[in-house]
C-alpha cells in the first residue's frame, strides 16, 4: 500500500469518528436535559424536603371543615385544604398517627427512672388542685346518645374521659366503650409538688392496656411540678419512654396546677418562666414523635393571665378546662375565647364501668385509625389493682372468723366486688395485709381475697357468743327503716354506737358507696346492714340523696353542693365585720345566722373553691366570704 492510500484511509477513519460523535452527542444532551427537568420538578413539588407516603389524617374528608354546629368559632381548625392536620410548617401527621419532625431525627433523651406512686401520696399535686376554679361542673351521665346526631354532633367531634388513680384501679373498660367513649387521656405520672420526685401513676399501665384492648383510643398526660426547663425535659423524656410500648393516638399533654400554693415548689415562678417550662416539655414530646398538647383552666389562660397563650396557643394544641352550669351538649361550646382543640366540661361525669366521678371531654378532632406503638415490643400484661387507694400494712399471720364472713375479690362491697367464699369460725386463712379502709387481704385456698378486719381474729380458739349470751339492747330505740344511703363524705361503720373506742371501727364508707340503713336512733346514730351484720354510723354523716355532691346549687340540706373545700385548721377573725351564713351563698337573706366582728375569733376548717370559708362558731358550722376574713392575732 502506497502513502496516498494510507492517508486516504486515515482521513476516512477520522470522518467516521466525527460522524459517530455527531450522532451520539444529541442523545447524551437529551438524557441530561430530561434528568435536569425531573430534578427541578421534584425540588419544586417537595420544597426540598422528604415526603412521607400514606399520610395519616384526622377524621375529616378532603377540603372539609367542621360545620359550625360541631366546631365552635373559638375551637382550633382541624384540617387544611388537603385534609391533613396543619400543625407546624415542618411537621405533618405520619401513618402511625403521630407528629414527625421532617427536618431532623427525634432528639435522643436520657432514660429516667420512676417508682410507682402511692394513693396515699400527700405530695401528689393533682390531689389538691382545682383547675377550673369554678367548682366541679354539672353532673352528667354519659351514654351512647351523648354524641348522637340528635345532639348536634358529627363524626369529627369525639367524646372522651381523663382518668388517674383517683378513679380507682379496676375500671371496666368494656362498659366504658359501650357507654360511647371514643378516647381516654390517661395520667401516666406526676412530679411531687414539694420534693420534686417523679412517680408513675399506679393505674396508668392497666388503664392504657385495657382501653386499647377495648378499642378506645389513648392519649396521655403528665402532672408537672417542674421548676426549670431541664426538669421539664426530664419529665417529658420519662413520659415518652414510659408510653413507647402503647398505641398513643391522641395527644400527650402537659398539666400544671397548684403553682400558686405556698407549699408548691413552683410558688413564686412568674408567667414567662412557667410558660418556658411548659414549652420545653411539649417540644420534647413533639421531637419524640407525639402530638403535644397544653392543658389549663379557662381562668388561667383567658387574657394570658397565668400563661403566655400567644406563645403556647400558636404552637400546640390547647385543652381547656371550663365547667358550665349545663354540660355539653346543652352548652355547645366552651366560653374560653382562645383557640382550643379539646374541652373538659365537667368533673362530675358518671360513666358505666367507672365507679367514681370522672372528667369528661369533647375533642374537636378524631382519628380514622389507631396509631402504632413507637416500640413494637409488647408491654408487660398487668391486672386490675383492687388495692389502689388503700394503704396495706404487710403481715403474715393466721386468722379465723369471729362469725361467718364473706370473702370478696375486692376490699369493698361496691359493684364489681364478688363474694367467692365464706369463712366461718374455726376455719383459717393467712392474712397478708391489713388495709387502712378496715379490710384485710387474705390467702384462702390459693386465692387472694378480702374480708372485713373486725370480723377476723388471730385467736384461733375464739368462740362466738351464742344468741343466749348476746347482750340485750338497753340503749335508745331505733325506728325501723329500709333505705339506701351513702356517706356525705367519709364515715366509719362501727360495731357499737359511740366514738370512744377506736377498736369498734369495722369499715369505712365514702361518698358514692351505698349501704342499707335499717334503723334511725334518737341518739344520733343509724343502724346499717353491712356484710350481713348490723353496724352503726353517725346519722348526720349519711344521706339518702345518692347525688348529694353532684348538685350544683347549695341548699340548707346540702350547703356544700358543687363546692370543693380544701381542709385547713386555723383561727380567723373578720377584717371589719361579716355575715355568718348557714349556706355559702348570698342568694337568700334567710341564711344569715350571725355576724362576726373584728377581734372575734372563729375556727376555720375549710376554704371553698367558690370564695367562701367554712367556720365553726359556737359548735355550729357556718360560712363566711373568705376575702372578708383575716388571721386572728
Amino acid at each position: 500500500m502506497d502513502m496516498s492510500d494510507r492517508k486516504y484511509k486515515r482521513r476516512r477513519g477520522k470522518r467516521r469518528t466525527k460522524d459517530t460523535l455527531l450522532m451520539v452527542l444529541p442523545v447524551i444532551l437529551a438524557v441530561l436535559a430530561v434528568a435536569a427537568a425531573v430534578f427541578l420538578i421534584l425540588k419544586f413539588t417537595t420544597g426540598g424536603k422528604k415526603q412521607e407516603t400514606g399520610t395519616f389524617t384526622e377524621n375529616v374528608t378532603d377540603g372539609e371543615r367542621e360545620p359550625e354546629s360541631t366546631a365552635p368559632a373559638e375551637s382550633i381548625p382541624e384540617s387544611g385544604p388537603d385534609g391533613t392536620e396543619e400543625m407546624q410548617e415542618t411537621v405533618q401527621e405520619t401513618a402511625s398517627g403521630q407528629a414527625e419532625d421532617m427536618g431532623r431525627e427525634p432528639a435522643a433523651q436520657p432514660a429516667v427512672a420512676a417508682e410507682v406512686g402511692s394513693m396515699e401520696d400527700k405530695e401528689d399535686p393533682q390531689k389538691s388542685s382545682n383547675a377550673s376554679g369554678q367548682g366541679n361542673g354539672a353532673a352528667v351521665s354519659i351514654n351512647t346518645d351523648t354524641m348522637s346526631a340528635a345532639a348536634g354532633e358529627t363524626a369529627e367531634a369525639t367524646l372522651g374521659v381523663d382518668v388517674s388513680k383517683y378513679q380507682g384501679g379496676n375500671i371496666n373498660w368494656t362498659k366504658v366503650k359501650e357507654a360511647g367513649i371514643d378516647f381516654v387521656m390517661v395520667r401516666v405520672g406526676y412530679r411531687t409538688k414539694a420534693t420534686g420526685i417523679i412517680y408513675e401513676d399506679p393505674t396508668a399501665r392497666y388503664n392504657m392496656q385495657e382501653a386499647q384492648k377495648n378499642g378506645i383510643k389513648v392519649g396521655a398526660y403528665f402532672f408537672s411540678s417542674a421548676i426549670t426547663e431541664q426538669e421539664a425535659r426530664e419529665e417529658a423524656s420519662w413520659v415518652v419512654n414510659f408510653i413507647a410500648k402503647y398505641k398513643i393516638t391522641y395527644p400527650v399533654a402537659y398539666n400544671c396546677e397548684d403553682f400558686s400554693s405556698p407549699d408548691s415548689r413552683q410558688y413564686g415562678l412568674d408567667k414567662s418562666v412557667r410558660t418556658g417550662i411548659a414549652a420545653a416539655f411539649l417540644d420534647t414530646v413533639q421531637a419524640s414523635g407525639y402530638t403535644p398538647m397544653f392543658y389549663a383552666s379557662r381562668n388561667e389562660m383567658e387574657g394570658s393571665k397565668e400563661w403566655d397563650m400567644n406563645a403556647l396557643g400558636n404552637k400546640y394544641k390547647i385543652w381547656v378546662s371550663q365547667y358550665p352550669e349545663k354540660p355539653f351538649p346543652e352548652t355547645p361550646a366552651s366560653a374560653y375565647s382562645g383557640t382550643h382543640a379539646m374541652w373538659q366540661y365537667t368533673s362530675q361525669g358518671q360513666v358505666a364501668g367507672i365507679s367514681k366521678k370522672v372528667d369528661v371531654n369533647v375533642a374537636y378532632f378524631g382519628y380514622s385509625r389507631e396509631a402504632e406503638a413507637k416500640d413494637p415490643t409488647p408491654a408487660q400484661e398487668v391486672g386490675a389493682n383492687p388495692e389502689v387507694g388503700i394503704n396495706f400494712t404487710e403481715v403474715n399471720e393466721t386468722v379465723t372468723a369471729k362469725i361467718e364472713t364473706n370473702l370478696r375479690t375486692a376490699p369493698t362491697t361496691a359493684e364489681g366486688s364478688q363474694v367467692v367464699a365464706r369463712l366461718v369460725n374455726g376455719q383459717t386463712a393467712t392474712r397478708t395485709g391489713v388495709g387502712s379502709n378496715g379490710w384485710s387481704r387474705l390467702e384462702y385456698n390459693g386465692q387472694k381475697v378480702y374480708a372485713v378486719s373486725s370480723f377476723l381474729t388471730v385467736d384461733l380458739g375464739y368462740q362466738a357468743p351464742s344468741e343466749a349470751q348476746a347482750p340485750v339492747q338497753t340503749g335508745p330505740a331505733y325506728e325501723p327503716v329500709n333505705e339506701t344511703v351513702t356517706a356525705k363524705d367519709t364515715t366509719n361503720l362501727r360495731t357499737a354506737p359511740g366514738t370512744d373506742n377506736p377498736d369498734t371501727i369495722a369499715a369505712t364508707i365514702h361518698y358514692g358507696d351505698t349501704v342499707t340503713r335499717v334503723g334511725i336512733g334518737s341518739n344520733g346514730w343509724s343502724q346499717i346492714s353491712y356484710n350481713g351484720q348490723i353496724l352503726y354510723a353517725v346519722s348526720s354523716y349519711l344521706t339518702t340523696d345518692l347525688n348529694y355532691k353532684s348538685n350544683s346549687t347549695p341548699t340548707p340540706e346540702n350547703p356544700e353542693a358543687g363546692i370543693t373545700f380544701t381542709p385547713v385548721n386555723d383561727v380567723v377573725t373578720a377584717k371589719s365585720e361579716t355575715n355568718l351564713r348557714s349556706v355559702p351563698s348570698t342568694d337568700s337573706p334567710d341564711t344569715i345566722v350571725g355576724v362576726l366582728h373584728n377581734g372575734e375569733a372563729a375556727a376555720r376548717t375549710g376554704i371553698g373553691s367558690n370564695g367562701w370559708s367554712r367556720l365553726t362558731v359556737g359548735g355550729q358550722t357556718v360560712y363566711a366570704v373568705t376575702n372578708y376574713l383575716t388571721a386572728a392575732q
